[in-house]
């Protein structure tokens, strides 16, 4: 063990940190060795690393080591060259980072390695190792390391959704180790205090005996259950729910929605339909594209439409809802004037398809499965020294490994969607498919142009809209982060025309098929149907992608246990038909509906350990890959803008009526990683 670099009489020191991977199986066992050259390229002689009497290069540990440099002309290092020998059975190695101290100077030269050190190959790298390809002296090394990640990262084509997944999961995507034990021990203590809790009788026989069954620490009472029977609580759930990106501006009522007038006048604080319609205080969410879905053992799932009025006090009400996309004599509108529960069971089969709808496309299919294509297209077209790799790579810890899990668990035959989903695994598959039919990177997938084309970016036409306003400072953060980084590299247009890594990578996102056998993802909405031509195009692509990984996926994730886990304010089960008629009901029809005791447990298990957050949050990173001075500078500043972003959330929520917190920086974590 050492201090840092200084010049002696016995020559000019330096103390290394070295970093190993922290997953199973990167730690050696072997001889590490390292060299460095300086700029004119002079190389230093191979410096054996290690500590005496010590178990060095363990998994997820900083390794700390002296060297010495007899020659004091040597000057500071340019370049580093890592090196092991072949020692035994765990003679592997995933190397970090390098951290290089000069103690006279205090000068810092980091060394973001990344990467596999094989015996047959020394990796050679430029300090801070951002460089594009063109620029690239080591052409051989990034040729091989892109080859052995095709390898890897092999694309396929789901069958059950259509999306782009892969063959084999890499070895390098699995969970670290802690993350591991953190994640299986949170889950089984979270089932096992489910079972404990487990009733000899399956059905509920009151509303407030599911109120009652909530236990801190691992069970606290949902969000759901308070006001779940209000309207204005249900027109929250649009705004400030798990599935916000659904509600969109009502120009025309549609044709057939068969409403009438005389039934919504009095819930329009008597304007008509048309007023209101000119006015903008109408709204709409039209599921004509659940129709015909096919669901597990032929459940029933309705393709509903429901209309919403921002009333005087600027709250969204609900004053409509037809659960059938086709009018007929037993596919009535319902109103807030029916009997109670009647208008109660129609609300309840509306947040069916909607948390259908949000489980599946809104959460599954375009965060979790639209990300495997980012991760494989980036792994197998931008070699680790490029700096859109550096720039994305902390967004995807954990990404495949999830959902590697998460389609076993959740998707398998008899897993947790065929238990407590009326649609099932089938079902959510054919969502996903439906949805991603329509799916375009530059509308649904780019915030400003979403909010746009649905009509609701001014929170003047639609007030308290929490999702909305905090998401937003979230993307300019990170739009202002991506764009310093994307405007030094590419500075001049001949470098984005001549970097072959990132037009590959963009062709196999956005582009067709160039020839037979071919796969690429064929995201509709990328620029130029995948090609990039200017650094904005990059700057936008690439903060959309961050977005999702990050912003989105935490809208959508994290209120699930509020939510679902409080089965009648967001039902994914209700047994039986959806009414085909006002009859008068009671509080017993709802509870027939909901799901069983033993469903209803094991969603609050699931879901619960589903919104637990055990990563870091946004901008803190759990492994780091930007150490250039210009990638530094742009991190330091969107950490600067996170923490005003947090009191600002902080103070929104002071005078909220409903606070939101999903959206605040400090429970944003930087990837999908759950």
């Amino acid at each position: 063990m050492g201090t840092a670099c200084t010049k002696t009489s016995s020559g000019t020191k330096y103390t290394l940190f070295v970093k190993t991977g922290d997953r199973f199986g990167m730690g050696t066992d072997a001889a590490v060795s390292v060299a460095f050259y300086n700029e004119q390229g002079l190389r230093s002689p191979d410096f054996k690393l290690g500590n005496l009497f010590q178990n060095d290069f363990k998994s997820g540990h900083v390794d700390k080591m002296q060297i010495v440099f007899e020659n004091h002309q040597f000057g500071d290092p340019a370049h580093i060259e890592l090196s092991r020998n072949r020692c035994g059975l765990g003679d592997s190695w995933f190397c970090e980072v390098v951290r290089v101290v000069n103690v006279e100077t205090k000068r810092v030269h980091m060394f973001p390695i990344h990467r596999w050190v094989n015996p047959e190959s020394p990796i050679k790298l430029k300090e801070y190792d951002a460089v594009l390809p063109q620029y690239d002296e080591n052409v051989a090394q990034r040729q091989g390391e892109l080859k052995r990640k095709r390898d890897l990262y092999v694309p396929v084509r789901n069958e059950q959704t259509g999306m782009i997944t892969y063959k084999d999961l890499p070895p390098d995507e699995n969970f670290s180790i802690s993350s591991t034990f953190d994640l299986a021990g949170n889950g089984v203590k979270l089932l096992a205090t489910a079972a404990i809790m487990n009733f000899t009788v399956e059905t509920w026989d009151s509303l407030k005996g599911i109120e009652e069954i909530y236990r801190e620490p691992h069970f606290p009472v949902p969000l759901g259950v308070q006001n779940w029977r209000s309207d204005k609580a249900f027109g929250n759930q649009r705004l400030a729910g798990c599935n916000p990106a659904m509600i969109r501006l009502c120009t025309e009522i549609p044709e057939n929605f068969a409403v009438s007038e005389s039934d919504l006048e009095p819930l329009l604080e008597g304007l008509t339909t048309k007023d209101a319609t000119k006015d903008k205080r109408l709204f709409i969410i039209d599921y004509k594209f659940l129709k015909g879905l096919p669901c597990l053992n032929d459940r029933e799932m309705c393709a509903p439409l429901a209309l919403f009025f921002v009333n005087k006090d600027k709250y969204l009400m609900p004053v409509a809802i037809q659960l059938y996309q086709d009018p007929a004599p037993d596919n009535p509108v319902f109103y807030p004037t029916d009997p109670e529960y009647t208008w109660l069971m129609a609300k309840c089969y509306f947040n069916l398809a909607d948390s259908s709808v949000h489980e599946s496309a809104s959460h599954l299919g375009f965060t979790h499965l639209f990300g495997e294509s980012v991760v494989i297209a980036t792994h197998r077209y931008l070699a680790p020294s490029h700096p859109i790799f550096r720039l994305l790579a902390p967004h995807f810890l954990y990404l495949l490994a999830i959902n590697d899990k998460a389609m076993g668990d959740l998707m398998g035959e008899g897993g947790f969607a065929d238990d407590v989903m009326n649609i099932g695994a089938v079902g959510m598959a054919e969502i996903v498919k439906r949805a991603f039919a329509t799916y375009r990177l530059d509308v649904e997938g780019s915030l400003h142009a979403d909010l746009q084309e649905r009509g609701v970016s001014d929170p003047e036409v639609l007030p308290n809209y929490h999702y909305r306003d905090d998401a937003l400072l979230l993307h300019k953060a990170i739009y202002c982060l991506v764009e310093q980084v994307v405007e030094h590299h590419y500075d001049t247009p001949e470098k984005i025309v001549g970097d072959e890594e990132l037009q590959e990578w963009a062709w196999f996102l956005g582009g067709q098929p160039k020839c037979e056998g071919d796969i690429t993802a064929e995201i509709k909405g990328f620029p130029n149907s995948g090609r990039l031509e200017t650094s904005r195009e990059i700057t936008t692509v690439i903060t959309d992608f961050i977005f999702t990984f990050t912003a989105e996926h935490a809208a959508v994730n994290f209120g699930q246990y509020d939510n679902f886990g409080f089965p009648p304010s967001y039902p994914a089960w209700l047994s039986g038909k959806p009414p085909h008629d006002k009859t008068a009901l009671c509080e017993k029809d709802i509870i027939d509906k909901l799901p069983s005791k033993k469903q209803t447990l094991r969603t609050m298990a699931i879901t619960a350990l589903l919104s637990s957050r055990d990563n870091k949050p946004l901008g803190d990173f759990e492994v780091q890959y930007m150490y250039d001075p210009i990638g530094i500078k742009a991190l330091e500043r969107f950490r600067a803008e996170l923490k005003q972003i947090g009191n600002t959330i902080d103070e929104r929520n002071k005078t909220r009526e409903e606070k939101y917190h999903w959206l605040h920086p400090s429970a944003v974590p930087n990837s999908i990683s759950i």
